[in-house]
C-alpha cells in the first residue's frame, strides 16, 4: 500500500516517486511559478527521488535527487510535491 505525503514530509535518504505538484487555488502567482518550474525541471508524476540531505537546523534548504540532478528546495518548494512513498518495513 503507497503512502502520499509532501516532499517536505520525507527523511534523509528515503525514496519516492513523484505523485503530484500541487498548484494553489488561492491566485498567488508565486506560487503558480513555483510549481510550473518545478514541472519544468523534472518533478512530474512517475519521477524517482530522493532525499540527499536536509539542512539543520530548521529544514531549510532540502537536497533531493531527481535521475542525475541534484536540487536544493526551500521547504516551502518541497511542500509542493506530493509523493508516493511505499511504507517502511517494521
Amino acid at each position: 500500500m503507497t503512502q502520499t505525503r509532501a516532499l517536505d514530509e520525507l527523511t534523509v535518504g528515503e525514496t519516492a516517486l513523484v505523485h503530484d505538484v500541487l498548484e494553489p487555488d488561492s491566485g498567488d502567482s508565486e506560487y503558480r511559478q513555483i510549481a510550473r518550474r518545478l514541472g519544468e525541471l523534472g518533478f512530474v508524476p512517475g519521477a524517482a527521488l530522493e532525499v540527499i540531505s536536509i539542512m539543520k537546523p530548521g529544514g531549510d534548504p532540502i537536497a533531493v535527487r531527481v535521475g542525475a540532478t541534484l536540487f536544493a528546495l526551500r521547504r516551502r518548494e518541497a511542500q509542493l510535491v506530493l509523493t508516493s512513498t511505499q511504507p517502511q518495513a517494521q
